[in-house]
């Protein structure tokens, strides 16, 4: 069995995409899915399941959350040792001393070279931006609302999904995965 880390993208933010986590957790085991369990409210599940490709687990779920649930969003998909790649990979952690002021936007695939280098996120903000592995890693000192945020950024310019999570969430999910 694989421990995977299931991230909604979107969901129960400023009223929309509502959905109970319990809920949530009924669909994952439901799914066939085991020792499912959820972090917050904002779409975070850890959870066991036979392996499989990652991008037909993601589809899986969409497809269960819009039967079951009528709620359509993006899952994105993270297996527990991708996801302390990411906690171990932090090029930051030099100046990012607040994990609440850490945002950490995972992607739902690699960008394509040339619209990444065409279009790199790093030029957006030089001394607090860093690309790594299907991951950004952006330090908003100021708090997560000053700085510009990279969602719609990469949408735009990438062509990719993300979502994003703050430090303390993304070391809280690899620890449970």
């Amino acid at each position: 069995m694989t421990s995977y880390i299931a991230l909604l993208r979107g969901v129960n933010v400023g009223g929309r995409a509502k959905i109970a986590m319990a809920d949530l957790r009924a669909v994952l085991t439901g799914l066939g899915c085991g020792d499912v369990r959820t972090l917050l409210q904002s779409g975070n599940a850890v959870f066991t399941a036979p392996e499989v490709d990652p991008a037909e687990l993601e589809s899986t779920i969409e497809a269960a959350l819009a039967a079951e649930l009528g709620l359509t969003t993006r899952c994105l998909i993270r297996t527990g040792d991708e996801m302390r790649a990411v906690v171990a990979a932090n090029p930051l952690a030099d100046i990012a001393d607040n994990g609440s002021k850490f945002a950490i936007a995972f992607l739902a695939t690699e960008p394509d070279p040339a619209l990444a280098a065409e279009h790199d996120p790093v030029t957006v903000d030089p001394d607090n931006i860093r690309v790594g592995d299907r991951v950004i890693y952006q330090w908003c000192p100021d708090g997560l609302s000053k700085p510009p945020f990279l969602g719609p950024f990469l949408e735009r310019k990438w062509k990719i999904a993300a979502t994003v999570r703050n430090w303390n969430t993304t070391t809280k999910l690899a620890a449970m995965a």
